[in-house]
């Protein structure tokens, strides 16, 4: 009896080390299938998509391969989740091709999925049912002593808790992506209209929501 209490024990320790484990893998994602936006309020489901990711792919235009599209996956954040401003903020080493590419040629695009997120059921995140968004614009180097830059290290080292440690000789700035055009596909039937304006000056308060589908 006692050495099936001491493995019970053990089991139920070990399931609590694996749930914060994976509480941490996880922080600053929202995978409650009651907070999804409902598909058709194309503002809130595009400001859900991005609050909630912390990575994407930040496309630039390389010199050094003839003015071709360089990709290049990328932390960022646009504040906490639930509560960030829809604009996407990055900490960038000029000694990586995409910010040296900005700091040339400021043309760019951020490319989200909404897969990561695990809100897409069993769907391929090329179904149009797995939403992703493009915001495509300029990549703006922030001046490093001026209050958005203050903003944008609070909000990505609050999210990315290691970009504190990163080297401070490997030359890295903030960086913020001022939105030109928004392109948003999450269902069938081709890209939701959604203008910069409405995108940026959405209210929480106006969220629909709905029930993931489960395949």
């Amino acid at each position: 009896m006692a050495l099936k209490t001491l493995v019970n024990r053990f089991k139920v320790l070990f399931f609590l080390f694996f749930v914060v484990r994976f509480h941490n893998s996880v922080q600053g994602r929202l995978l409650s299938s009651e907070s999804k936006p409902h598909r058709n309020d194309a503002a809130a489901y595009a400001r859900w998509l991005v609050s909630q990711n912390s990575w994407g792919v930040l496309n630039t235009i390389s010199s050094e391969l003839g003015g071709a599209p360089f990709g290049n996956v990328v932390s960022f954040s646009d504040g906490l989740p639930n509560e960030g401003s829809g604009i996407p903020y990055f900490y960038l080493t000029t000694l990586d091709p995409t910010a040296s590419n900005a700091l040339k040629d400021q043309r760019s695009s951020l490319t989200i999925s909404e897969y990561p997120l695990g809100t897409c059921g069993k769907r391929d995140p090329e179904n149009p049912a797995c939403a992703k968004i493009t915001l495509t614009g300029k990549l703006v180097v922030l001046d490093n002593k001026s209050e958005e830059a203050e903003l944008a290290k609070s909000v990505l080292f609050s999210k990315h808790p290691e970009m504190k440690g990163w080297p401070k000789d490997h030359n890295f700035w903030f960086f913020k992506l001022e939105i030109e055009d928004i392109f948003m596909i999450n269902w069938f039937g081709g890209p939701k209209p959604l203008t910069v304006d409405e995108y940026l000056h959405y209210k929480s308060n106006n969220l629909a929501f709905e029930l993931l589908d489960t395949i």
